[in-house]
């Protein structure tokens, strides 16, 4: 009886614990924007990502993605960032806006994920001027 309150306690916390993990996606990739790390945010990129950087728009491999990203991050040094607005209780999607504050001026970000494969991949990354 002891035994199989115990395993049923320790299976609870592991679907706490990865439940918890899932829903810090959105927290991870704002640290990475903090970061200015085009890197790891790619790594979170689907095999091809629908970008729209201030006015550019088109649809990317995840390697180009990642170049272009890096591109702006260069072009804008990430200064703060945080998380404006998170849905995180959809199964097979995730959103978040997360706000940048770059050296020149201040973004929105615009985060779309979906669920592939037990993992959530950004579909769909939109960085806008953020309106005052």
């Amino acid at each position: 009886m002891i035994r199989s309150l115990f395993l049923f306690i320790i299976g609870l916390s592991s679907l706490y614990s990865s439940n918890a993990i899932q829903a810090d996606i959105i927290d991870d990739l704002s640290s990475y924007f903090k970061a200015g790390n085009a890197k790891e945010i790619a790594k979170s990129f689907a095999s091809t990502i629908e970008l729209i950087i201030i006015d550019e728009e088109d649809v990317y491999s995840k390697a180009q993605g990642e170049q272009i990203l890096r591109d702006f991050f260069i072009k804008h040094p990430a200064v703060k960032t945080s998380v404006f607005h998170k849905i995180n209780n959809s199964p097979n999607y995730r959103f978040g806006v997360v706000i940048l504050n770059t050296s020149k001026e201040t973004f929105r970000v615009s985060i779309t994920m979906k669920k592939f494969n037990n993992s959530f991949l950004i579909t769909e990354l939109r960085i806008e001027p953020a309106k005052d």
